[in-house]
């Protein structure tokens, strides 16, 4: 039920950018997935604030061994998300 309504959600956010461009979207509501995303801000070397290709801007955490020390603003990053957090990434 929590994943349903989590990606409709992320659909109607997806569909119209304006509602999401209001405030940045919980990461627990983006579907488990893998995502080109652009770096808007690199707040440490575990948080990035990241515009997804449909519009919609999230936090991503890192997980586990994950660093984002090497990742800079405007970076594109392909990306796994899974229940909100990037256990793997790679700058494009």
């Amino acid at each position: 039920m929590r994943l349903t309504l989590a990606s409709l959600v992320f659909t109607v956010l997806a569909l119209f950018p304006s509602l999401a461009s209001a405030a940045l979207i919980d990461p627990t509501l983006v579907p488990d997935g893998t995502y080109v995303v652009k770096v808007e801000k690199v707040e440490d070397t575990q948080h990035l604030i990241v515009l997804m290709q449909n519009g919609v801007e999230t936090t991503l955490v890192a997980q586990g061994s994950v660093d984002f020390s090497k990742v800079k603003p405007n970076d594109t990053i392909k990306c796994s998300v899974i229940k909100g957090k990037v256990p793997v990434f790679l700058i494009q």
